[in-house]
């Protein structure tokens, strides 16, 4: 039986994305976004709002990185989260982690997280009921001990953290259960049979 629970962010898994970006005098600006996702084959939209620190230093550079979050660094991931760069402005020097310029966009990369998408803004969506970052990404790097079979990333290596907004809780998702475009065959061969 279902039961209501009323109005809720009842979407699981979120990412923990780790957004950075120069501001105008070169210091790096980083937040803890789990609103984002891909949205096209080399675009990644992020759903964070137009006052953060580090989106205002996105509109300057045009030009930011993603890394995807890991167990091994939740505690900072979770700090940027906490601290606001517009009450912080050495946020990130504070959190005692490294940063080195991508050699594809004018943004910095987070060195301890292991996966950086490197993105060029594309535009930005500023609606009634949407604000939007979106970036063509350039170029993805990774830390070698995340690499497996044939040059991809491994999930299982990388042991990404998830966002729970219904607990606020952080979780790593690492059981492969099945394999996507193959699970839903034998369905798919019932439902055309049918026609």
């Amino acid at each position: 039986m279902r039961k209501d629970l009323g109005k809720q962010l009842a979407v699981f898994p979120m990412p923990v994305l780790m957004v950075t970006a120069y501001d105008e005098n070169g210091t790096v600006q980083v937040m803890n976004a789990a609103w984002g996702m891909i949205c096209g084959m080399d675009k990644i939209a992020l759903f964070i709002n137009k006052d953060h620190a580090t989106t205002k230093a996105i509109r300057k550079t045009e030009a930011f990185t993603v890394s995807l979050a890991d167990r091994e660094h939740m505690d900072a991931a979770d700090y940027y989260g906490i601290a606001t760069g517009n009450k912080m402005p050495d946020k990130f020097a504070k959190s005692g982690y490294h940063a080195e310029k991508s050699a594809h966009v004018n943004a910095p990369i987070i060195t301890e997280f292991p996966v950086a998408l490197e993105c060029e803004l594309a535009e930005i969506v500023n609606t009634e009921n949407l604000h939007a970052v979106v970036g063509t990404i350039v170029n993805v790097s990774a830390d070698e001990k995340v690499i497996g079979e044939k040059g991809k990333i491994d999930p299982m290596k990388l042991n990404a953290l998830i966002f729970d907004q219904f607990r606020s809780g952080y979780y790593v998702a690492t059981e492969k259960v099945g394999q996507a475009w193959n699970a839903g065959k034998e369905i798919m061969k019932a439902a055309q049979s049918k026609d």
